[in-house]
């Protein structure tokens, strides 16, 4: 089975009460925390309104996590282009790229909030294809290509050329995909990437099977090709040594941000707010469900159904949120990286097989005793001492001691 790499994406979630400076300072403190624990990406979004998404320039926000970190790649997840001139988004793009040393993953999307496109006068008929005209533009500049001019309804570029171009060779891309086709499709026709984040609902977990194939089919058509090892599966979880304990970390959390976000600023058309913390967990974790609020090996099992349910995936990425405190947070990316990341990978393989071996394969260990008893059996005292020694109960054993005990009853 391929590796998976795993990642996490930050909306962010931030319920209204907290010092914003200190949001701003503890997101980037994950960051940091993540690239530690070996995690592969990192993903931060754009949104301009709710007041809980609080991140308008997610390029600004991992600029300043490559100062930071080490080796963990940094994606715009996303930066809705309907929003933004396209040569200014590759302009930005590319100083991303140098500024981590080539670690930036472009993400776009049309645009999440329909209060940010109202804000902005955008029609949101019209954010779909417009997310499509402007990235034909953006991939032509970040490739390098001559000179060109384009000219639509809301934007023109004139002799266009980038006058710096990514520090990577080819700047991975990727794009958002929801529930409807339209990122899948998008995906296909520039052989990009893909951040599906629908699959945190029910309906999008449901769409999740078919999904894929409108990529392949959009990728026919155009001439491309896609690979599920591109595919970023987003998933929400809170880990703690046991249930109970995770549970008890992440109730209160879970219940605020389903109705005080998703319920009461969103209005999502039939998600009912729920009566108290336990109800929310039940049902946000029941089978089949939008999180997984437990132990290491409910998120192995989860991760393993959702392979299944795909046909196929390549990336894991964990949904970033406030459902815990942040010290219980941090722990459960601690957990997830220590004991789901290698079971789901096989690094524990080899050693449970050499494990197995040794205990099934004595004779080696036999033989080491039997030399180390014939030396003892060499030398008078040391026989004495052994005599002495073999009821005494010893503090830790040697690899290769022999069995005291045995040679004493003989």
């Amino acid at each position: 089975m391929s590796r998976l790499e795993f990642g996490a994406f930050l909306a962010p979630h931030h319920p209204i009460g907290e010092h914003p400076t200190l949001q701003f300072q503890r997101d980037l403190d994950l960051v940091a925390h993540l690239d530690r624990l070996g995690y592969e990406e990192f993903w931060c979004g754009e949104h301009h309104s709710t007041g809980w998404e609080v991140i308008a320039s997610p390029e600004m926000f991992l600029a300043a996590a490559g100062q930071r970190t080490h080796r963990i790649k940094l994606g715009t997840g996303v930066i809705s282009l309907p929003y933004h001139h396209p040569f200014n988004v590759a302009q930005r793009m590319v100083q991303l790229d140098h500024m981590t040393g080539g670690r930036a993953i472009f993400g776009s999307g049309p645009g999440a909030l329909p209060s940010d496109a109202y804000t902005l006068g955008i029609d949101p008929m019209l954010q779909r294809d417009r997310q499509d005209e402007a990235l034909g533009v953006i991939t032509r500049l970040l490739r390098g290509e001559e000179r060109f001019s384009y000219e639509c309804e809301w934007f023109t570029v004139k002799d266009a050329a980038l006058q710096l171009l990514p520090l990577q060779e080819e700047m991975p891309l990727a794009v958002a995909s929801m529930i409807s086709p339209s990122g899948m499709t998008l995906a296909g026709k520039y052989g990009a990437g893909v951040l599906s984040i629908g699959s945190m609902s029910t309906a999008g977990l449901q769409a999740l099977p078919t999904q894929w194939s409108f990529a392949e089919e959009s990728a026919a058509k155009h001439g491309n090709t896609v690979n599920r090892g591109d595919w970023r599966i987003l998933m929400s979880w809170h880990i703690a040594e046991t249930r109970e304990e995770a549970r008890a970390q992440a109730k209160q959390g879970l219940l605020r941000w389903h109705n005080e976000y998703t319920v009461g600023t969103l209005m999502r058309p039939g998600v009912e707010a729920f009566p108290d913390a336990d109800t929310a967990v039940d049902q946000l974790t029941d089978v089949g469900g939008a999180a997984v609020i437990g132990t290491p090996d409910d998120l192995v099992k989860a991760i393993r159904d959702m392979l299944d349910v795909t046909g196929g995936f390549g990336k894991v990425i964990g949904f970033v949120h406030d459902w815990a405190n942040p010290e219980n947070t941090m722990r459960s990316w601690d957990l997830v990286a220590r004991y789901v990341v290698p079971e789901i990978n096989g690094y524990l393989s080899r050693y449970r097989e050499s494990q197995r071996y040794v205990i099934e394969h004595r004779e080696v260990f036999d033989r080491a005793g039997e030399a180390v008893l014939s030396k003892i059996m060499e030398n008078e005292r040391a026989a004495k001492a052994m005599q002495e020694e073999a009821n005494a109960q010893a503090a830790m054993h040697s690899h290769n001691a022999p069995d005291l005990r045995q040679h004493g009853k003989s």
